[in-house]
């Protein structure tokens, strides 16, 4: 540690620790944690910044954002951390995944969207996809997201009762779609069951702290209007989220079941899939992808108020095309980023990557590296997707009376440093994004309880999720080779 660097931090233990004397402990507030000399992203509506800064949690909720030595005036806890000087921040919010899919990761890869689905992923699933698999599939999903900062995510997959549960086992917060499609999947045969699992799955969940069940039509190309309807049905009866995959591919409006002429999004249109209930009442619905939206396209999104998942990764890897998010982000839609399928649309669940890709390849795109700044991508990576999925008032940000969902991101390594401070808050945003590593995260929080603490997770067994994973990997290569 240089001079400079070690004056530093004994001058920040010392002002924190005068801070703390000054006030009795009978005056101060009582916190169940405190998280100190840290550098705090808020991603509020002003990005405030404090450095050094603090976070004062109580109750699961964040009751106090601020400098040092104001919080350490205000509050006092028996469980203090000292961020040394790292990035706290919101907990990345992952608006489009597969999460048990990781069992399945790399099992094809280097080919186009229809090919890899139809000869290798439908197969597998068909041959390996139960309660257990899905179980065990998204615990391995929840420890790399632990370890890589992503406190909330959206899935779209079978099974999905039991994706909550190891939700629920995680510590973690998502939005789980149960899959609609007209053709007989792993947990349900047609819609009638689909209904059935449904209203078993919302009945189970609905009204958990962490967890939000949500009805997910897989696309326009395999539901037919009346498949699509019924789960817009259900979502609006139940006030929950609709999840839909919509415009990825080119070939996707050849492909689409309904036969219509028409953009798959003009015909959610038409159809009325967008449409509020009787009452007025609207429930959160995420597009996931877009890339192949046109003007026409864009402009029913914004009328209805459809959030958009844009998965630069996966848009990369399976050639699909690159979304015009620089339109999106002028034209003002809601949009937040995700990492879609571990499989072999992606293959990993990284959401640092996510903005990285995000940012660059909307530069190359554009011939314009001014466009989507690091502010905007880290926004898209946390409060973005909040709002996305309907949970803007709960995460996404750090603000009192939040939920307590944040990270914590060490910045003294060869890769970051040394730190480029300038007079604005820009160097910051764009240490997130371009150079910081989903490696570098080191504690996670959420509703303030850790589930990651110095790499470490605290609330699943590691070694355990792992073995399982290879014994999978096992199973899967024998029933492809029968």
């Amino acid at each position: 540690m240089t001079a400079p660097r070690r004056l530093r931090t004994v001058l920040l233990a010392l002002a924190t620790g005068l801070a703390l004397l000054a006030v009795s402990p009978a005056e101060a507030e009582k916190a169940d944690l405190l998280i100190v000399n840290a550098r705090v992203v808020t991603m509020d509506s002003k990005f405030s910044v404090f450095d050094p800064g603090a976070v004062a949690v109580r109750a699961g909720r964040i009751v106090a954002v601020g400098e040092s030595s104001e919080i350490a005036k205000r509050y006092t806890s028996a469980s203090t951390v000292s961020a040394r000087g790292g990035i706290v921040m919101p907990g990345l919010v992952n608006t489009h995944t597969h999460a048990a899919m990781t069992l399945l990761r790399g099992i094809a890869d280097d080919l186009p969207l229809d090919r890899w689905l139809t000869e290798h992923i439908f197969p597998a699933e068909a041959k390996n996809v139960s309660a257990g698999f899905v179980y065990d599939g998204t615990l391995l999903a929840a420890l790399e997201m632990v370890h890589g900062g992503t406190t909330t995510f959206a899935d779209m997959y079978y099974f999905e009762s039991e994706a909550a549960r190891a939700v629920d086992k995680a510590g973690l917060r998502g939005v789980l779609g149960e899959t609609f499609i007209d053709f007989p999947v792993p947990d349900h045969k047609d819609l009638p069951a689909t209904l059935a699992l449904m209203a078993d799955f919302v009945k189970r969940w609905k009204g958990h702290p962490r967890i939000t069940p949500a009805a997910a039509p897989h696309s326009t190309y395999t539901c037919s209007k009346e498949t699509l309807l019924a789960a817009r049905d259900l979502a609006l009866s139940e006030g929950i989220p609709i999840l839909i995959h919509l415009r990825e591919t080119k070939k996707e409006l050849a492909d689409s079941k309904n036969a219509s002429p028409e953009s798959p999004v003009v015909h959610l249109a038409q159809i009325g899939f967008f449409d509020p209930s009787p009452s007025g009442k609207r429930v959160p619905i995420v597009a996931a992808h877009g890339v192949w939206m046109d003007a026409q396209d864009r402009a029913l999104i914004k009328q209805y108020g459809v959030a958009v998942s844009h998965n630069p990764e996966s848009n990369m890897k399976l050639g699909s095309g690159i979304a015009d998010v620089t339109g999106w982000q002028k034209e003002g839609l809601t949009w937040g980023l995700g990492t879609d399928g571990p499989a072999g649309s992606n293959n990993d669940l990284n959401m640092f990557e996510a903005m990285d890709f995000a940012g660059k390849l909307a530069k190359v795109s554009k011939e314009d590296p001014t466009v989507l700044p690091a502010r905007d991508l880290v926004a898209a990576a946390t409060i973005g997707g909040a709002r996305a999925l309907g949970l803007g008032e709960k995460t996404g940000s750090l603000e009192a009376g939040k939920q307590a969902d944040l990270i914590l991101v060490d910045v003294a390594n060869a890769h970051v440093q040394p730190l480029e401070r300038t007079n604005d808050s820009d160097w910051i945003y764009s240490t997130i994004v371009y150079t910081a590593k989903s490696s570098d995260v080191t504690d996670v929080w959420v509703d303030g309880k850790a589930v990651l603490r110095q790499r470490r997770p605290t609330t699943l067994d590691e070694r355990s999720i792992l073995e399982k994973a290879r014994s999978w990997r096992q199973k899967v290569r024998e029933s492809l080779a029968r």
